[in-house]
């Protein structure tokens, strides 16, 4: 186990866990939103960070401050806290950025690190190499080993009580990525990034990201603090936390005020197209839009970031208590229908539901059932692959309705779809308790057939009756054909 690091508490992917980090003699309460600083600019002051909207750690780049004479002799004599005025942990990059947009860098991974130890950062980070997405995947295999042997030597420097990250790559191949997670967890190193991200969400490929991340936790240990290199905009935020990642670094907070963009959970919206301020924050409640457009630039581009980060941190916390209650993926259903991608994104994460079910509680709060999507959850998942544990009588009344009196039937079990089938003595017991409309969607009623197909399959010497609502000849055909069908909207009749 990687004493750094202690899980708390489960939902799907999701984490509450605590990141010890002994330089800075503090311990970070994830999921965590690191801000950006950029050593050269203050559109927030990083001492307000904490007091004024909860930061407990922030990131800046190492080899920004490496490059700059003034900064870099400040830095090494006074230390990167008392430059940026910040008592949490800090965390620094390593230049891989800046390497990704300009093609290289002065600094070997030791030289960086060397460095980061000695200006006082708390996790610091190799040079690895971001192999951007869609590359061939030639490229991001010879990219990748190049990465890895940095983290070995990474593991030669000697670091002290500095943290330091194992940047998992691969571009958008899950093999590679995979492959990364589990050379990257072999280190003795101690936080993981998923990185060469940004370029999805910048283009609104959630769906790709989410493969991405899946197939790096499969690589990467239960224990292992996984961080989202750039994650960026709240919006996506719960969707990144439901596929298991712990850490998240935003400058989209100052560099969308820089463009008097104005950050919601929904979405991003250009001050000159509001009318109102949807947000009970400090700055929202002391302006209206005519009042923040009129003060001069410098005012309002930090005015917009303070905004942008009190809604970024909002949204961390609303996750965590998400993630406590048992109803984070119901969160990420609704940040799901603010944009077709992040739909896009939510389907992806289903479509691992298998690899989520595997940390998600057994028993948690109610299970609701609020979209077709809602049939393809862990819990569903679970229920059916359980069926088989059941003790099944010879002859058993499956039924939407009310139990069966008739003396054919050892047994009526409920059928409440997407769940399907289960002995009614279950009925207050999670997920079975679930909240589900009246109206049943195809989606639903599908999960139930299968359901009902494989306590069939697993009881063949048993005899079953389904009493169903006007099921749609399409759904009943997924039932098995020895499964005696009666329509209990019509006469009962058998099929």
């Amino acid at each position: 186990m990687r004493e750094c690091f202690e899980i708390r508490a489960t939902d799907a992917g999701g984490r509450l866990g605590e990141l010890t980090v002994p330089r800075a003699n503090t311990t970070v309460e994830t999921p965590a939103l690191l801000p950006v600083i950029n050593p050269h600019l203050d559109t927030v002051e990083p001492g307000r960070l904490d007091e004024d909207f909860g930061a407990e750690i922030l990131i800046t780049n190492a080899y920004i401050i490496h490059n700059s004479q003034d900064v870099r002799e400040r830095a090494l004599e006074d230390g990167l806290h008392d430059l940026l005025d910040f008592d949490g942990a800090v965390m620094t990059d390593s230049g891989s950025f800046q390497l990704s947009e300009y093609g290289d860098i002065s600094v070997t991974t030791e030289e960086i690190l060397e460095f980061q130890r000695a200006i006082g950062s708390d996790i610091g980070t190799p040079v690895d190499i971001p192999t951007p997405p869609d590359v061939s995947h030639e490229r991001a295999e010879t990219e990748l080993e190049t990465t890895q042997e940095r983290l070995e030597a990474a593991e030669a420097v000697d670091t002290g009580e500095m943290l330091v990250n194992a940047p998992v790559q691969g571009s958008t191949y899950p093999d590679l990525r995979e492959r990364a997670g589990r050379h990257a967890d072999g280190t003795d190193l101690d936080v993981f990034p998923v990185g060469a991200v940004v370029p999805l969400m910048n283009d609104y490929r959630y769906d790709d990201m989410v493969d991405v991340v899946a197939a790096a936790k499969r690589g990467l240990g239960a224990d292992a603090p996984v961080h989202l290199f750039g994650a960026g905009h709240p919006m996506m935020f719960a969707l990144a936390a439901a596929i298991g990642c712990d850490l998240f670094d935003s400058a989209a907070y100052a560099l969308y005020a820089r463009d008097d963009r104005y950050l919601t959970v929904r979405g991003t919206r250009h001050l000159d197209d509001l009318t109102h301020l949807p947000c009970p924050c400090p700055i929202c409640t002391s302006h209206d839009p005519d009042s923040l457009a009129a003060l001069d630039d410098d005012a309002r581009e930090t005015a917009l970031a303070e905004h942008n980060l009190h809604v970024s941190f909002a949204e961390i916390r609303r996750i965590k208590d998400a993630i406590r209650a048992g109803r984070l993926l119901e969160l990420v259903e609704q940040r799901a229908r603010s944009h077709p991608t992040m739909l896009d994104g939510y389907r992806a994460l289903l479509d691992h539901a298998e690899q989520l079910e595997r940390t998600d509680p057994i028993s948690k709060g109610t299970f609701f059932y609020t979209s077709h999507e809602s049939a393809r959850r862990p819990e569903v998942l679970r229920h059916h692959r359980r069926l088989e544990r059941l003790s099944v009588p010879d002859a058993v009344f499956l039924t939407e309705g009310d139990a069966s009196n008739e003396d054919r039937y050892d047994a009526s079990w409920r059928v409440l779809p997407p769940f399907g089938p289960f002995p009614r003595a279950l009925s207050r017991t999670y997920p079975l308790a679930a909240e589900v409309p009246d109206r049943r969607d195809r989606a639903a009623l599908e999960a139930a057939a299968v359901g009902i197909a494989r306590l069939v399959d697993a009881n063949p010497g048993s005899e079953f009756t389904l009493g169903h609502r006007h099921w749609p000849a399409s759904v009943l055909e997924s039932v098995p054909e020895n499964v005696r069908c009666l329509d209990l909207t019509t006469d009962h009749s058998p099929r």
